[in-house]
């Protein structure tokens, strides 16, 4: 995760557009009468389709590689969630707005995570090139 406030604020707000959108394309294409497996399977592709949409504007200021992974994948978490759910039962469109937005930030959660275990630990003085021996 990048320490700017300005770049995690408009990484927050990117991933919770990208999810009420896929959820909200998502919840007009599936009704109940869908296969469960069948709806989370084609609803990953349009969450994805999504993401890949709405990456173009908001690459402009968050930069290419920095929003492309997590919009997508947002995108395709936020489908797949409201899919299954729209498959299951009848939902309301606000419920589906709501599991878009909530899957899709859980997502980003999970993308930040990890990507504070992959680049492991770092200290001032390792960036610096103070060895504080003296």
């Amino acid at each position: 995760m990048d320490h700017r406030i300005g770049y995690v604020i408009g990484d927050f707000l990117a991933s919770l557009i990208t999810g009420v959108v896929a959820g909200s394309v998502s919840w007009l294409i599936v009704s109940p009468s869908w296969n469960m497996w069948l709806a989370m399977f084609a609803m990953m592709f349009v969450g994805m389709i999504v993401g890949m949409i709405l990456f173009f504007p908001f690459s402009i200021k968050l930069g290419a590689m920095e929003a492309m992974v997590p919009l997508m994948f947002n995108g395709m978490i936020a489908g797949m969630a409201v899919g299954m759910s729209a498959a299951m039962m009848h939902m309301p469109y606000a419920e589906a707005v709501q599991v878009g937005a909530v899957s899709a930030v859980g997502g980003l959660f999970f993308i930040w995570a990890a990507n504070a275990a992959l680049r492991g630990v770092t200290r001032d003085s390792e960036q610096t090139g103070d060895t504080g021996n003296g």
